[in-house]
C-alpha cells in the first residue's frame, strides 16, 4: 500500500518539476475562454474520462463554466454543445486515443482552442499534441500497479495538473470566496463561507445583554439573568459601549468552587476578575474564521465586535457544532 502511495506522490512531484512556460499558455487559453462567456469542455476516454469529469467539476465550482463531453458521443451529435467561444481540454495519457484526437482535430479546424494533457516519453510528439493549441505533457510515469499497468499514477498526475490549471485560472480571474459561496451555498464548504453574523443566536439589542464593567459579579449576573436564556459568558463594556472584557460561566465556577468565601467573590467588582481584551472576531468574519479560532484556542464563546470595538453578538461553540462546522 505504501509503495503505491509513494509511486503516485512521485508522479505528482515529477509533474510539478517538469512544468514549463506552456502551462502559462494553457491558463491564458482557459481564462480567455471563460472571460468571453464560453465554456471549457473536457473530454477523455476510460479512466481519463473519469478524471476529466472531476476537473470539469473543479473548474465549474471555481467560476469557470465547464462540462464534460464524451468524445465518442460528440461524433454522434454532441458537437452541437460547442460554441465559438468555447475551448476543449482534451485528456489522453498516450496522446493517441482515436476518439479524443478526432474530436480535437474537428474543433481545432473550427477555430476552437484545444488544450491537451498527455503523458509518456512521446507525449509531446503524439497525435493529440499535434492537433493542440497548447500541449501539457506529464512525461513518463511509473504506474503504481506494475503488473497490469492499470492507470494509477498517471491518472493521479493528470488530476493534479488539471486541478492546478483550474486554480490558476480562478486566481487569474480574481475569483473570491464570495464568488465560491454563490456557486456552492450548500454543504460544509458553503457553510464555512457564510458571514459569522448570519449564524449568531445571541445578538446585542435582541437577546444578548451587555453589562457595564463597573458592576459587581453578583450584580452583573443578576441583570443578565433577567432576560432568561443567555449564552455561557457575559460581555462587559465601558461607558462608551466598547467591549472591555468577558466573564464566562467557567470563570464563575472556578472562583466560587475555589474560594474560601464565595459570597466575597460575588461581591467583587467584575472588572477585577473578567478576562480583559479577550480574543474576538470582527463582524466581517466568516464562519471558517470562527472554526479556526475554536480549533486553535479551544474558545467556547467568541465575542463578535464592530470596527469600533463595540459588541455585536456572541458566538457559542454549540452554534458551530449544530451546523457541523466543528465536532463536539
Amino acid at each position: 500500500m505504501l509503495s503505491a502511495i509513494r509511486a503516485e506522490s512521485d508522479a505528482v512531484r515529477s509533474v510539478a518539476d517538469g512544468l514549463g512556460p506552456e502551462a502559462h499558455d494553457a491558463v491564458d487559453e482557459l481564462a480567455r475562454c471563460a472571460d468571453a462567456g464560453g465554456s471549457v469542455l473536457v473530454a477523455g476516454l476510460g479512466k481519463s474520462g473519469l478524471i476529466g469529469k472531476k476537473i470539469s467539476a473543479t473548474l465549474a465550482s471555481l467560476g469557470v463554466p465547464s462540462h464534460d463531453v464524451h468524445p465518442t458521443e460528440a461524433a454522434h451529435g454532441d458537437l452541437g454543445r460547442f460554441s465559438r467561444r468555447d475551448c476543449l481540454l482534451a485528456l489522453s495519457y498516450s496522446g493517441e486515443t482515436e476518439e479524443v484526437v478526432a474530436l480535437a482535430s474537428v474543433l481545432l479546424q473550427d477555430g476552437l482552442p484545444v488544450v491537451s494533457i498527455t503523458g509518456g516519453a512521446d507525449g509531446r510528439r503524439s497525435a493529440l499534441a499535434r492537433v493542440s493549441t497548447v500541449n501539457l505533457c506529464i512525461g513518463p510515469v511509473a504506474e503504481a500497479c506494475d503488473t497490469t499497468l492499470a492507470p494509477t499514477s498517471s491518472t493521479t498526475a493528470m488530476l493534479a495538473l488539471g486541478d492546478a490549471l483550474a486554480l490558476a485560472v480562478s486566481r487569474r480571474r480574481a475569483f473570491t470566496a464570495e464568488d465560491f459561496l454563490k456557486r456552492h451555498p450548500g454543504g460544509g464548504l458553503g457553510g464555512l463561507l457564510r458571514p459569522v453574523i448570519d449564524i449568531l443566536r445571541f445578538v446585542v439589542g435582541r437577546n444578548l445583554p451587555v453589562e457595564p464593567d463597573t458592576l459587581t459579579v453578583a450584580e452583573a449576573l443578576r441583570r443578565a439573568d433577567s432576560i432568561g436564556r443567555r449564552p455561557g459568558a457575559l460581555i462587559l463594556v465601558d461607558a462608551s459601549g466598547v467591549m472591555t472584557g468577558l466573564f464566562t460561566d467557567g470563570d464563575l465556577r472556578r472562583r466560587v468552587v475555589r474560594a474560601a468565601d464565595p459570597a466575597a467573590e460575588l461581591a467583587r467588582p467584575i472588572a477585577e476578575v473578567m478576562t480583559r481584551t479577550p480574543r474576538t472576531l470582527p463582524a466581517s468574519a466568516l464562519v471558517r474564521d470562527a472554526v479556526r479560532m475554536v480549533r486553535e484556542h479551544r474558545q467556547d464563546e467568541i465575542p463578535v465586535v464592530d470596527d469600533a470595538g463595540r459588541p455585536v453578538g456572541i458566538l457559542d461553540v454549540q452554534d458551530l457544532i449544530a451546523m457541523r462546522a466543528v465536532r463536539d
